[in-house]
């Protein structure tokens, strides 16, 4: 072979690009049902439910949920915490009838579990409830007398509010040990309406932390046909002062205090709407609903926090006071109220102390 030829050969050789050999993969290592929750284990008690129709699962721990839907092995899709944050991860598959998860996933997944524990912790939260059973000892209320069943029969407000508030008090104090259930009476005494807003008032409560107050009364009219419940909140235009101001330079105190009195405007009025359908829910039409009511009364005035003011109903009216003798219904007016307040609870504090008034 002459040079030329060579030199030509050469070229050919170093600039033909070659067929590239195939990589061999490692496989991906994956994990049984049994070893991912095994592995999801440390961060609590877990729940796993199979949709075979959709193919798709959720892992449940407390209040806390990963929704995925499998794929084909090797492929990317997107897992669902708590309904809102996407996380994109290997997708678990099906292999021979068995889910598998590959390694990929669980850690994204205990990861993103972990950090709604994390959010959990740092958002607001409601850490105490004040439960206020209206009047007491000296002061009974109102008082009516009507004949029920044939039997000329007393009603005193103070004994219905009390009732109402010790069972709402056992229910919220089995569903939340972790927070703060306070009443302002737990028997037939009088505290001034300056001590139930400084009871509230004096919570010791970290910046995350929130509180709020709930005042039980039954009405009364002199119109006998009234009847209902109904929930007051403060009146929005009411200006009153919510902050230390001495913890504010003196240009800043009213701007924080009126950006404060309207979050607590907003918070208040979606209690009151919880607590209004809790009671639609769980009376029905055996009382009818007054709806909710701005009105500036002292304890909701004065209680810096969301604060309602909750008529059970009217004393006046014979239908309205009979449902207020029966143990039975006294029960459901602690389980509405029960309902309205785990329902505001629960919004409030999953979307960190934002509320909605529309």
């Amino acid at each position: 072979m002459n040079q030329t030829l060579f030199l030509f050969f050469i070229f050919l050789v170093t600039t033909i690009p070659l067929p590239a050999q195939t990589a061999v993969q490692a496989p991906v290592q994956t994990l049984t049902l049994d070893e991912t929750l095994e592995r999801l284990g440390g961060l609590g008690l877990l729940e796993f439910r199979w949709d075979p129709f959709f193919q798709s699962g959720t892992f449940a721990i407390a209040d806390h949920s990963a929704t995925f839907e499998t794929g084909e092995p090797g492929a990317t899709g997107i897992t669902l915490i708590n309904g809102t944050e996407l996380l994109s991860c290997p997708n678990p598959y099906m292999d021979q009838g068995q889910l598998r998860f590959p390694e990929g996933f669980v850690t994204a997944l205990r990861n993103g579990l972990e950090q709604a524990f994390h959010d959990e912790r740092v958002l607001f939260r409601i850490a105490a409830i004040i439960i206020d059973p209206g009047h007491g000892g000296k002061d009974p209320g109102a008082i009516a007398t009507h004949v029920i069943n044939g039997k000329r029969t007393q009603v005193i407000e103070k004994n219905v509010t009390l009732t109402v508030a010790l069972d709402l008090y056992s229910r919220l104090s089995r569903a939340y040990p972790d927070k703060r259930i306070l009443l302002t009476r737990n028997g037939d005494t009088y505290p001034s309406l300056e001590a139930r807003v400084d009871l509230a008032n004096s919570v010791p409560l970290k910046d995350n932390e929130a509180v709020i107050y709930i005042s039980i009364h039954a009405n009364s009219s002199f119109n006998k046909q009234a009847r209902g419940y109904e929930v007051w909140y403060l009146t929005p235009d009411y200006q009153r002062t919510v902050i230390d101001s001495e913890k504010y330079a003196d240009d800043l105190a009213p701007i924080f205090n009126a950006m404060l009195q309207e979050e607590f405007t907003a918070e208040s009025i979606s209690m009151a709407r919880s607590i209004v359908n809790g009671f639609e829910e769980i009376l029905g039409k055996t009382l009818p609903s007054r709806g909710i009511k701005p009105e500036a009364w002292y304890v909701v005035r004065n209680a810096r926090m969301p604060a309602v003011l909750v008529e059970l109903g009217f004393i006046t009216n014979e239908t309205d006071a009979a449902l207020m003798l029966d143990e039975a219904y006294l029960k459901k007016f602690a389980e509405a109220l029960y309902k309205g307040i785990m329902d505001f609870v629960k919004n409030f504090e999953r979307n960190g102390g934002l509320v909605s008034v529309e």
